[in-house]
């Protein structure tokens, strides 16, 4: 069929719907969504489909076949080396075909749709004793259809097997439109047809391909061969340009009962590498990881290691912990390490693969210049590990570049990422991938390990495969899909690989910035590796995405949709309609901030945006009526509006109108000012050193107005604990509620007015006791980058404390709370900012039975509170917070955060205390 260019989104919409295809999307705002996966490559799509059940697939593929228009299919988006970008319809599996359709113990096999998240198989399967062997450090959102497009390999491969070696059968659909039920031996139809192209050269074949379990790079027509033939397994790895997989069969593993982790440490990367082959022979071996220094200093609070600069992470298995100490002896005599260590505690043991799994987003700040994907899944066969890393070290510095090696060393496959400088628009880039191409295929190496060649590496073929092997590969793909349509410019007929780069894009200078120094250089900090659309990830990003399951309110998601904004030749408009959609359910939370590998802080960028969006005086009349009531809070409570308040209490038609006026849903209640204030009877700023306590209470807007008992409350534990507090008289505020709605001029100078009221308390050397955690958090945070005097505002934040860390440091005695159960929600800022760990700590020590709510509790300041957001607000809520009050239902609840405390009362009805009252009660 000759390919028809130029189909219009319009049409495409049409012809899909027409046979029954439900979900498509072809506005700015999906197509600005799905223009990147985790790689260096930008392609805008023409239509967005997300099929509702895999007999939509054949009905795209038509369609698709009919018109001529290319089509990529997608996973969660995390494919690095441009797999999952293309130019026509792109599919997106993730959203709706997530069904396990059979689970038998019996054979030990599942069959499970494309879209299913590797994590609820496994889930699934763990809990009957039983596992899928392959795990991708994506676990948590990569799909099986994902795996199964590019052979995803993961950690334990050593152990357990390529996707490939795991898949039993899978229905596709051939790109000829045929479906076909692929299982071992089938050689009819189209099966047949691909398998005799392996036919026709079978020496070849056999001496050419499988030469490695790494060797994923091209098509596996290893698995073609008469003897072994497995045509199902060939497909795999076939990055979606062959077929598209409508269900897969795979083989699930009995889990071992019993792990060991043996951390090995070493004076460098090369040297860990060195030890590698040494470790192989040990039996029960079932992973091997390399890990750099570089990338665990970037950890919060990293778990202590053996020394070195390098780690191996070696995971032993057995029958029981005799088997297992055994043979994680054996890796210990094995080794050669300067320092080593073996992990039985389950829960020490996770802590550690976290970092190995967080290892790409990570790496991607380790340096003093980003560092980007693009060569970073190269493969070696495991005895020439150490002498590729050393040469490849010499590649990098001879290119003026640098790397942090990782990854999955007992295979020989190594990720990095490099600091490539893209201002020559790619041609330092390709001449650095194709040098290493041709070093690499002289250790016999790989191209790609386990991610696939895409559009970074599927131009190199020809430096790793000879002529006759690329002939094959056409002769494949003519089989499969005669007409090019699936992912085209991947593997065969490659686009080049400087086309299309994201990086090398230039981009629109934003000024008048207030948070960040470079709008867009913050957008791009988004990698896509979506630990944001996690559903089985510890953490509390991204509420939003967590209730609603839609891409665009994820943090990856709006970060995709700012960088096609700040593209200078972009699709959209920073002040268009596609952002504000993109961002009007960002809660600000934070949360990204600390649990994004790659430090992406949307809510800092979406205040930075709203700044722009509503600058200058027509801007200030454009903005939601919000902004000047809930955003103004602070002034408005020391005004006389303070005193109409109660009006807007209850449910009576004066409320109501008051909240309509107000922007606020009619169904929020709204806390109402405490009749005696703090400030009032503090200590004046002229009288501070005279004063001096041990401790200064800073009495925040929230707490002055509306949490005073809570104040008193921390007054009277102090006192208990020998310690004399007195408030702080001197008025000011953080300007948290202008920065959340975007009002950075009005934010910096409340900022500047609140460190000039602190100052001379903070000379008096006692610290300052902050009981409101988002006013704190944002003293310690935003009030330092929009302060006229940063020094200044730092001393003043470094001189604030929480309650619990303020006991923690005078070690007092707490009360006994042994046998009561206390729920904790913590605030979003608190736990993104400053952490939560001293709180926790605490609570545990008073011998109390803590249950610490893992999410976000949805209200999220003004935004719960705001007209549009009611029902995302208590979605959130449904996630995390309510189900663990309905657990607890006899439980003491404990939130500081008055929006947590606001969410509670509204939606459960619970009595809800602060810490300082929970302690001074006891």
């Amino acid at each position: 069929m000759r390919a028809v260019p130029g189909v219009s989104a319009q049409d495409l919409v049409a012809a899909l719907a027409a046979v029954g295809v439900h979900d498509v999307g072809a506005s700015d705002l999906d197509r600005a969504l799905y223009a990147a996966d985790a790689s260096l490559y930008r392609v805008l799509p023409r239509v967005v489909v997300r099929p509702w059940h895999t007999d939509e697939l054949s009905a795209v593929l038509a369609v698709a076949r009919e018109t001529g228009t290319p089509l990529t299919m997608r996973g969660a988006g995390t494919s690095i080396a441009g797999n999952a970008v293309g130019p026509g319809i792109v599919v997106d599996t993730s959203r709706h075909l997530t069904r396990i359709r059979e689970f038998d113990l019996e054979s030990g096999t599942a069959v499970v749709e494309p879209g299913v998240v590797h994590a609820a198989l496994q889930h699934r399967a763990v809990a009957a004793g039983w596992r899928f062997g392959p795990d991708p450090s994506t676990h948590t959102r990569c799909t099986v259809g994902g795996m199964v497009g590019n052979n995803a390999c993961g950690s334990r491969a050593l152990g357990y097997g390529r996707t490939s070696d795991n898949v039993e059968a899978l229905d596709v659909l051939w790109g000829t439109g045929e479906r076909q039920r692929l299982a071992p031996g089938v050689s009819d139809g189209v099966a047949g047809r691909v398998a005799a192209v392996a036919a026709a050269d079978l020496g070849h074949v056999r001496t050419r391909f499988g030469q490695f379990s790494r060797q994923v790079s091209g098509y596996a027509l290893e698995h073609l061969l008469p003897e072994r033939l497995r045509p199902e397994r060939f497909v795999v790895g076939s990055e979606g340009t062959l077929a598209l997989v409508e269900a897969a069969t795979v083989r699930l593993v009995r889990d071992a009962p019993v792990r060991q982790l043996v951390v090995l440490g070493y004076a460098s990367m090369v040297e860990a590498a060195d030890a590698v082959p040494g470790l192989l022979a040990v039996d029960g071996l079932v992973a091997c990881e390399g890990l750099d220094e570089r990338i665990v200093r970037l950890v919060t609070s990293p778990p202590a290691l053996p020394r070195g600069a390098g780690w191996l992470f070696a995971e032993v298995t057995g029958e029981d912990a005799g088997v297992a100490g055994e043979r994680a002896r054996a890796v210990l005599a094995a080794a050669g390490a300067l320092e080593a260590s073996v992990v039985t505690d389950p829960t020490q043991q996770a802590l550690l693969w976290r970092i190995r799994e967080d290892g790409a987003g990570l790496a991607a700040r380790s340096l003093t210049r980003p560092a980007h994907a693009g060569w970073e899944d190269a493969a070696v066969p495991p005895e020439r590990l150490g002498a590729w890393l050393r040469e490849f070290d010499a590649l990098l510095r001879a290119h003026d570049l640098d790397g942090v090696p990782y990854g999955h060393f007992g295979d020989g496959c190594v990720h990095v990422r490099i600091d490539f400088d893209f201002t020559d628009g790619g041609g330092r880039f390709e001449a650095f991938l194709r040098e290493c191409a041709v070093a690499l295929a002289a250790h016999g190496g790989s191209l790609s390990g386990e991610h696939g060649d895409g559009r970074a590496r599927s131009e190199l073929l020809p430096l790793m495969y000879d002529a006759r092997s690329l002939e094959l590969f056409t002769a494949v793909k003519a089989a499969a899909d005669p007409d090019g349509l699936l992912n085209p410019g991947v593997l065969v007929d490659p686009a080049p690989l400087v086309a299309d780069l994201r990086p090398a894009r230039a981009v629109r200078a934003v000024p008048g910035l207030r948070l960040v120094d470079d709008l867009a250089g913050e957008a791009h900090r988004c990698t896509g590796v979506g630990k944001c659309v996690s559903a089985h990830s510890p953490g509390v990003m991204c509420p939003s995405w967590q209730a609603t399951r839609n891409e665009k309110d994820s943090t990856r998601g709006r970060a995709r949709v700012l960088q096609e904004a700040l593209d200078a030749r972009g699709s959209i408009d920073l002040a268009g309609p596609e952002v504000a959609e993109a961002l009007d359910l960002c809660l600000s939370c934070k949360a990204c901030a600390t649990d994004c590998p790659t430090g992406v802080d949307m809510a800092t960028l979406k205040s930075e945006v709203l700044q722009q969006r509503f600058a200058g005086p027509l801007g200030r009349l454009r903005r939601p009526r919000t902004h000047h009531t809930l955003g103004r809070l602070p002034a408005l409570l020391n005004s006389p509006v303070r005193g109409l308040m109660p009006l807007a209490a209850g449910d009576s038609l004066l409320a109501r109108a008051a909240k309509r006026v107000a922007g606020v849903d009619g169904r929020r209640s709204l806390p109402m000012p405490s009749g005696e204030r703090l400030r009032g009877s503090g200590v004046a700023p002229t009288d501070a050193a005279r004063v001096a306590p041990d401790v200064w209470i800073w009495a925040d807007t929230f707490t002055d107005h509306f949490a005073a008992d809570a104040a008193r409350a921390a007054a009277r534990v102090l006192d208990g604990a020998g310690m004399r507090a007195e408030v702080i008289g001197a008025r000011g505020c953080c300007g948290l509620t202008y920065v959340s709605t975007g009002q950075l001029d009005a934010a910096g100078r409340s900022v500047d007015s609140l460190v000039a009221a602190l100052e001379p308390y903070v000379a008096t050397g006692a610290p300052v006791l902050g009981l409101e955690p988002s006013c704190l958090a944002t003293l310690r945070s935003d009030a330092v980058r929009l302060a006229t005097d940063p020094a200044a505002a730092r001393r003043v934040a470094d001189a604030t404390v929480t309650l619990a860390e303020l006991l923690e440091r005078a070690e007092v005695r707490l009360p006994d709370l042994t046998g009561r159960t206390v729920v904790v929600q913590p605030h979003c800022h608190q736990y993104a900012v400053g952490g939560f760990a001293p709180d926790e700590a605490l609570l545990r020590r008073t011998g109390a039975t803590v249950v610490k709510v893992s999410g976000c509790c949805g209200l999220a300041g003004n935004f719960g509170v705001e007209k549009g957001h009611h029902e995302v607000s208590v979605a959130v809520a449904e996630t995390h917070l309510l189900p663990a009050l309905r657990a607890h239902p006899d439980a003491v609840v404990l939130a500081d955060g008055m929006s947590c405390r606001t969410q509670v009362t509204d939606l459960a009805g619970r009595e809800v205390l602060t810490l300082a009252e929970l302690l001074a009660g006891a």
